[in-house]
C-alpha cells in the first residue's frame, strides 16, 4: 500500500473553502530533487494571490500550495544531503509548477535546499526562509544599503518589512516604518525601529522630518498604489527597490518615467530565489536568534487543521508579523 500524508490542495483560485486538507501520497524525489519532511512552513502573501486567481497560467489545478518550508531532509538520491539533515527550501515553482510546502512533505530541486544546524523551535524556524530571502536580498542586491544609512519601510507591519528592518538595524542603519495602524507602533519599536510613521497616503512629508533632504533608501513592500509617495520620500541619488505587493496592485499604468520617478531617484526591484540566501548568512541569522541578537517577527502559529483560518486572518491584513503552520 502506498504511503500517505496529509496535503493542503487548492481546487481552484477562490475563497478559502477551496482549501481542502486531504491524504495524497508520498512524493518520490526524481533524479536532481531532495524530499524534505516538513515541520513547520510559514504563509506568504504569494500564495494569497494564487488563491485569489492572481497567478494566471502559471499554476495548474489541484496544487498544494507553499512557496516554502523548513524540515528534515528526508531523502536525497545524489547522497549531497544526510537523512535527518535540516534544511530549508523556497521558491523555484514551489506550490505553483510543482506542489509546495502545505503539507507533511515536499520535493524540491537539490540547488533549492538551504542546510542549516540550529536547536530552536520549529514554529521559529518555520517563519524564517523566505522572509529571510526576500528582505536580505531587498536590502543587498535591490538597495546596496550601507551602514549610516537611513531606511524607509513602506509596510512595515508585514513580516518581509520587519525582518528589513531587523536586518537593516544589524546593518547599523536608521530605520522608518510604516503602519496604517497606530496600534502597531509598539510592534515596531520592539524590534528597533526608530521611527514609525502612521501611514495616511502622504508619508514623504513625515519621512522628510527626520531625514530632511529624503531617506537614502526605499523598501516599497504596499505596491503601485503608493510607490509614486514613496519615491517622493527618497533623495537624489537614493534608491526605491519595490519588493511587495501588499495591496495586490503591482502594474503601473500609463508609465512615463520623467513624470514618474522624482530627477535623480533611482528605481529597482527585487525578486529572488533559494541561491539569493548564502547558507552563511542564514546560519548567522539563526545563531544571532539564538543567543537573543536578532527577534524573528511571528505573529500567530497554526495547525494544518486551521489553514482556512490562517488564510483569512492574512487576507484580513490584521497581521504583526509572520504566520506560521506547525505540520508535526
Amino acid at each position: 500500500m502506498t504511503a500517505t500524508m496529509r496535503a493542503v490542495v487548492l481546487d481552484e483560485p477562490g475563497p478559502v473553502s477551496n482549501l481542502h486538507l486531504q491524504n495524497l501520497p508520498i512524493p518520490e524525489p526524481a533524479p536532481g530533487w531532495v524530499r524534505i519532511k516538513i515541520k513547520a512552513f510559514g504563509l506568504n502573501r504569494s500564495e494569497l494571490h494564487t488563491r485569489l486567481g492572481y497567478a494566471g497560467d502559471a499554476v495548474t489545478y489541484p496544487r498544494v500550495l507553499g512557496i516554502e518550508a523548513t524540515g528534515i531532509v528526508d531523502a536525497d538520491p545524489s547522497g549531497t544531503f544526510t537523512t535527518g539533515q535540516q534544511a530549508m527550501t523556497m521558491m523555484g515553482g514551489m506550490g505553483r509548477t510543482f506542489d509546495g510546502g502545505y503539507a507533511e512533505y515536499t520535493c524540491v530541486p537539490l540547488n533549492q535546499v538551504i542546510p542549516f544546524r540550529s536547536n530552536l523551535d520549529w514554529a521559529t524556524l518555520g517563519a524564517i526562509p523566505e522572509m529571510l530571502q526576500t528582505a536580505h536580498g531587498s536590502l543587498t542586491i535591490g538597495l546596496d544599503a550601507r551602514p549610516g544609512q537611513s531606511l524607509l519601510v513602506r509596510g512595515g507591519t508585514s513580516s518581509v518589512g520587519m525582518a528589513a528592518a531587523i536586518l537593516a538595524k544589524r546593518l547599523g542603519m536608521t530605520v522608518l516604518s510604516t503602519t496604517r495602524d497606530p496600534g502597531k507602533t509598539s510592534a515596531l519599536t520592539r524590534i528597533g525601529v526608530d521611527h514609525v510613521l502612521i501611514d495616511d497616503g502622504a508619508v514623504a512629508p513625515q519621512a522628510r522630518i527626520f531625514a530632511p533632504g529624503g531617506v537614502d533608501a526605499a523598501l516599497e513592500l504596499v505596491g503601485a498604489p503608493t510607490l509614486p509617495d514613496t519615491l517622493r520620500a527618497t533623495r537624489v541619488h537614493g534608491v526605491v527597490c519595490f519588493t511587495g505587493m501588499l495591496s495586490n496592485r503591482w502594474i503601473v499604468k500609463d508609465f512615463y518615467p520623467i513624470g514618474y520617478i522624482p530627477s535623480g531617484v533611482r528605481l529597482t526591484a527585487y525578486a529572488g530565489e533559494a541561491t539569493d540566501l548564502p547558507a552563511d548568512v542564514l546560519q548567522s541569522f539563526l545563531d544571532d536568534v539564538a543567543t537573543g541578537h536578532a527577534p524573528v517577527p511571528v505573529d500567530t502559529v497554526f495547525t494544518l487543521d486551521h489553514i482556512k483560518n490562517a488564510h483569512e486572518l492574512m487576507e484580513s491584513g490584521h497581521t504583526r508579523g509572520k504566520l506560521v503552520v506547525r505540520v508535526d
